[in-house]
């Protein structure tokens, strides 16, 4: 029963769900070392905040899969779908039982954000304390919402926007605001490409399964746009969050090492060419999977390169 859970929470969608918080960790813990009053260095592996954020986002993550699997369940969505195997739609899991995980998910999840946020803040930064608990309470809505209830987002297009501002910007910018307990507006140009690469990754499931999301009333931005536009939308997502990215390092250039984040751009770039000539929206399913890990890799060497 066990493994039927660890099925519906979607191991490979983890390296991308803490891709920003790497980035921004990476880059926090930097800044916080360089304006520190007493001059130092700390570990981000040694860091309290770093392993509670990742903590936190894996929560989130896991209930949005399990929460996924649950609201395209009961709706139909998952019948005869393509790619992983959906345990509610199959009958693997109840309904109610998924509920139940989802429940205990989102206690825990409250319980590390609530952890997170003491050890980032203390009790001497009340204001800081009371946003980020009400981030935290927008993000437990923003995963259930997605494809439960009525009013779901990810059935009226609204999908690429939240998965934009939770993935990328929130992500990003949020763990590095949890170290430095500022903002530096630049920050927000790695936390955009992040948030375009994960839409990236959205964009491509969305392609897969247009067909079938179409039956089903669920209208993504890609059953909008059609296939044509769909695609020119990708190309955008991926070559956006290049420019973002190089922005940033034309900003604050230090070395060439600050471009070692392009070694991730070569299986982005031959997924736009996989993407330009498919005819076959089943035979994406792999690409995820390139897009999803290429974004893990990006996050890791980009923030790497700014450390030389």
């Amino acid at each position: 029963m066990i493994k039927n859970y660890i099925k519906a929470a979607r191991v490979r969608t983890l390296p991308l769900s803490v891709s920003g918080i790497i980035l921004g960790s990476i880059l926090g813990n930097q800044f916080f070392d360089e304006h520190s009053i007493v001059p130092h260095k700390s570990s981000l592996f040694f860091s309290g905040i770093f392993w509670l954020a990742l903590l936190t986002t894996i929560g989130f993550q896991i209930l949005s899969n399990f929460a996924n699997d649950y609201g395209d369940g009961i709706k139909g969505s998952d019948n005869n779908r393509t790619g992983e195997m959906r345990m509610v739609a199959t009958g693997t899991i109840s309904p109610k039982q998924m509920k139940i995980a989802m429940m205990i998910t989102a206690i825990v999840t409250s319980m590390t954000t609530l952890l997170l946020i003491y050890v980032a803040f203390g009790v001497e930064n009340f204001a800081f304390s009371i946003l980020f608990l009400g981030l935290g309470i927008a993000s437990i809505t923003a995963a259930i919402k997605y494809t439960v209830g009525d009013s779901a987002y990810g059935y009226s297009g609204f999908g690429d926007l939240f998965v934009f501002l939770f993935f990328g910007l929130l992500s990003v910018v949020g763990s590095f605001f949890l170290f430095t307990k500022s903002l530096e507006l630049t920050i927000f140009l790695p936390a955009i490409s992040i948030g375009l690469l994960s839409t990236a990754v959205l964009n491509l499931n969305n392609l897969r399964d247009r067909d079938q999301d179409e039956k089903n009333q669920k209208n993504t931005l890609v059953v909008k746009f059609g296939v044509v536009k769909a695609k020119k939308y990708h190309y955008f997502l991926i070559l956006g969050a290049l420019v973002f990215s190089l922005l940033y390092i034309f900003l604050d250039f230090r070395s060439i090492y600050q471009l070692i984040f392009l070694v991730a751009y070569v299986p982005l770039i031959k997924n736009i060419k996989t993407v330009s000539k498919n005819k076959i929206p089943s035979s994406l399913d792999g690409e995820l999977k390139k897009v999803a890990l290429s974004t893990f890799l990006f996050a890791i060497l980009f923030g790497i390169g700014q450390l030389f």
